[in-house]
């Protein structure tokens, strides 16, 4: 990573076991002061991953990346702060492993809604209802969040 010019201090490594296909976990983050850098990988089974940019005065601000990753495939998600989190699982007893550049802090803690149609993720559920915490059933639009984040050039 240094030699691509990443430089991150990760502080803390988080793991989770979701048993049921079709649970959602996001769109999640931490702000400032404890804005988090996350590197994502799956131990075990299959899910899609998910980054939205709310950076004020992005270009690409409310759009949002996803990626398959899996055991078998190996691949790595890098989401910088100022970007929402989120994932579905593909497959029962899914882990999902993250790095975080920094510690978790609740009073920093927030979420957008899932299935905000400003921001418009494509799940790919098909006939999965989906699994939510309470947390993320709760959780606001884009159009009610007042991103804490700022685009840096």
């Amino acid at each position: 990573m240094a030699e691509a010019g990443l430089d991150f201090d990760w502080v803390q490594d988080n793991h989770s076991l979701s048993a049921r296909v079709g649970t959602i976990r996001g769109l999640h983050y931490q702000s400032p002061p404890h804005a988090q850098d996350k590197l994502v990988r799956c131990g075990r089974g299959r899910l899609f991953d998910v980054a939205v940019d709310v950076r004020k005065g992005s270009a690409t601000y409310g759009q949002w990346v996803g990626v398959e990753l899996s055991f078998e495939n190996g691949k790595q998600l890098l989401i910088p702060a100022g970007f929402l989190h989120g994932f579905v699982t593909r497959e029962p007893d899914t882990e999902i492993i993250y790095k975080c550049s920094d510690y978790y802090a609740p009073e920093c803690d927030g979420a957008v809604r899932w299935d905000c149609p400003d921001i418009g993720v494509d799940w790919d559920l098909g006939a999965v209802e989906p699994i939510l915490s309470e947390k993320d059933a709760k959780a606001i639009g884009l159009a009610e969040f007042d991103s804490p984040f700022d685009c840096k050039g």
